[in-house]
């Protein structure tokens, strides 16, 4: 049956989509929506801070504040108000201060709040920027991640090199290797390193000691890496951190590893798992130290594999899988407070719940039911976690370790989504390419009316080991769409994670097959099974692997559509691999690197096909995308104008492979509007 209101778990608070006052929902809702995240649980499991983004549209910018939660009976204050924003929270041992991230004093430093009363204090004063930090189990000190060079000895010599070259009226940069650049900046020859520094009584922390020194690589990893990398053992002797060498073979390598050193510096770090070739990341020792829990690939170059949960002694002997029958990918580990459980999120049939994990019987258990677990943090009377949905902005939720009932925790979103119709949805399954049960999801317009047809927004999600699932996006929603009108389908084709391993490995060196046969699939059955939707107005939209997509159906599937829209997405495979950054992506999806395989990159190539091209396009690119590059965009645009299609090129100069500004997304969702409305409305 088709959902009409808001989950279940919001009980009274929640409020009818379809409410009588209730107004559509538009890309500024989107834009301005507060965003909940990354709660952690106090000490005594009592309280969780946690980060609210907000949206400061006069000034183009988001920035995030701290809240404190009562975790056990609901309800919330704020904590910070700096200008300059607040992130990375953690508690102090005691539970009484919490440590977090603001450059309110013109660099970014750690900074102490107590609970107990008085405004934040700094608590660092580092010569550099602070990127990430842990506190210590003593609460005495913080390793703390900063940018340096590597044959530096200093911090002052890396302050001393950086001043130089900002003097320097020469600003030309030699490289010897790759990465010459990386997701959305150029590289400039430092790497985020490791070190420790000891917190005052009083006065601030000035200098810090090198504890990665040898291990030549980015700590956190580079570009999304964080503070999920690194932990302190139970005792705070040692530090446990992941890390890739910076290597000539950095970018086409995935060979993460585990590394331990001593927090006093005395010996060097050791890589705990330097056996294994694929990657291996967030290290967890056990409550009592004597284990160490991870994550692992198994198989190097494919950053798409699935993930296994890795048991060994603290030191990394005698490793062994848990679960290994479980054919899920999961993230974000976290043992319980006995450490006989290990906490998991991973995509499940279009959901992204929480699992527990019995470590010695390899026993799972879906604790969370449909929805979308963001960020979670675990004590032993309950876990706090973010959840969002199609229908639902993140919000805080609690729940036993052991499961039940999910009680809701926070209401940062909740005036606002009162106000908003929000298009109701439903998930359906057919029968794909090889006759495999594929999933795939379809949401009403906002302003439903029985009997009547609607535009359709048909949307493809990148990866292209991803999924559309029951998440509710900041930047592909499909809530905007319903908003807008039109109805929208969205398929999980062959590829996509969460509907096992197999599944996932099905769309390498096969691009342009399976999962196009599964996107006409798909469609052809929303089109009989639901009768509002008109597949005679109906425009395809994707980004990136969706964008290759689009330019892949204008020759292949070319009277599907009234329009498509390609949000930097690849028009020539063989342009794209000597241009991109990260190797190791198109050497596992197309059977190697291309001068030695170039069938297997030219059988899927879009700029071999656009003769055959006949549809309007809308397409879109980011100068900033070093994933995608901006050539891309302009082939894809130089080939429609030449064929003479209509088309239009919107071009972001500041933008990523994302479009982040909030002003920037404005416009991104009002061209797309505009464009869709144009070959779709009667």
């Amino acid at each position: 049956m088709l959902k009409t209101c808001l989950a279940a778990a919001l009980t009274a608070l929640a409020c009818c989509a379809q409410a009588q006052n209730a107004r559509p929902f538009t890309a500024t809702d989107l834009v301005s929506m507060e965003r909940v995240s990354g709660p952690q649980l106090s000490p005594d499991g009592r309280w969780a801070v946690y980060s609210v983004r907000e949206t400061a549209l006069e000034e183009n910018r988001g920035q995030s504040r701290l809240w404190l939660l009562d975790a056990k009976n609901g309800g919330s204050r704020p904590l910070t108000r700096f200008e300059t924003g607040a992130s990375s929270p953690h508690w102090a041992p005691d539970g009484q201060s919490i440590y977090f991230l603001s450059s309110d004093s013109g660099s970014s430093q750690v900074w102490e709040l107590d609970l107990r009363g008085g405004e934040p204090q700094r608590v660092t004063d580092l010569p550099l920027d602070v990127e990430m930090f842990r506190v210590s189990p003593n609460g005495k000190q913080l390793a703390v991640s900063m940018s340096v060079y590597l044959d530096c000895a200093a911090l002052d010599c890396s302050v001393k090199r950086l001043k130089e070259r900002a003097d320097d009226w020469q600003d030309g940069v030699l490289y010897e290797q790759m990465f010459v650049r990386h997701w959305d900046h150029w590289k400039d020859g430092r790497h985020s390193q490791l070190f420790i520094t000891d917190l005052q009584d009083h006065g601030l922390s000035t200098s810090a000691r090198h504890l990665s020194a040898g291990v030549h690589g980015d700590i956190p990893s580079k570009p999304f890496g964080g503070d999920e990398e690194l932990r302190f053992s139970p005792d705070g002797k040692q530090l446990y951190f992941g890390a890739r060498l910076a290597s000539r073979a950095e970018s086409w390598s995935t060979n993460f590893d585990i590394y331990v050193v001593p927090t006093d510096g005395s010996t060097p770090a050791r890589n705990l798992t330097i056996d294994n070739l694929a990657m291996d990341t967030q290290p967890r020792p056990s409550p009592d130290g004597k284990q160490l829990a991870w994550l692992a690939h198994s198989r190097p170059g494919l950053e798409a594999d699935r993930f296994r949960i890795m048991l060994a002694d603290a030191d990394g002997a005698n490793a062994r899988e848990v679960a290994p029958g479980w054919d899920r990918s999961p993230g974000a580990l976290a043992w319980d407070a006995k450490g006989k459980t290990l906490f998991v999120t991973a995509q499940h049939l279009g959901q992204h719940p929480l699992f527990a994990v019995d470590v010695r019987k390899g026993k799972v258990k879906q604790l969370t039911g449909d929805g979308d677990v963001g960020g979670y943090s675990v004590h032993a009377d309950r876990i706090v976690y973010a959840e969002d949905a199609l229908d639902r902005p993140a919000e805080l939720f609690s729940i036993s370790p052991r499961g039940g009932k999910a009680y809701p925790r926070s209401g940062h979103t909740l005036e606002r989504t009162a106000k908003i119709a929000f298009g109701d949805y439903e998930q359906f399954q057919f029968s794909g390419a090889n006759g495999e049960t594929v999933h795939g999801y379809v949401m009403k317009p906002a302003n439903y009316v029985e009997g009547r047809k609607y535009p359709v927004a048909f949307l493809i999600h990148g990866g292209p080991q991803g999924s559309f699932g029951n998440h509710f996006h900041y930047r592909w929603n499909p809530q905007f769409y319903a908003g807008a009108g039109y109805a929208s389908v969205f398929i999980d084709f062959h590829g996509s994670t969460g509907y096992g391993q197999a599944f996932t490995d099905s769309i390498s060196g096969d691009w342009g097959g399976k999962p196009l046969e599964d996107l006409q699939k798909g469609w052809a059955t929303a089109l009989q099974r639901y009768e509002f939707l008109d597949g005679e107005r109906a425009c395809a939209l994707g980004a990136s692997y969706g964008g290759y997509m689009i330019n892949w159906i204008a020759s292949q599937w070319p009277n599907a559509f009234d329009c498509l829209v390609n949000h930097d997405g690849i028009f020539d495979t063989q342009s794209f691999y000597y241009s991109t950054e990260e190797l190791w992506f198109p050497e596992a999806e197309f059977g190697g690197p291309y001068f030695k395989n170039p069938e297997g990159y030219e059988r899927v190539n879009p700029a071999n096909h656009v003769g055959k091209w006949k549809t309007p396009m809308l397409v879109i690119q980011g100068s900033r995308d070093y994933r995608v590059p901006l050539e891309q965009g302009l082939a894809t645009f130089t080939a429609l104008q030449r064929r003479g299609l209509p088309s239009q090129f919107l071009h972001f100069p500041d933008e990523n492979h994302f479009v982040l500004k909030p002003h920037n997304s404005l416009q991104w969702h009002q061209t797309v509007k505009d464009w869709l409305d144009r070959w779709t409305r009667e």
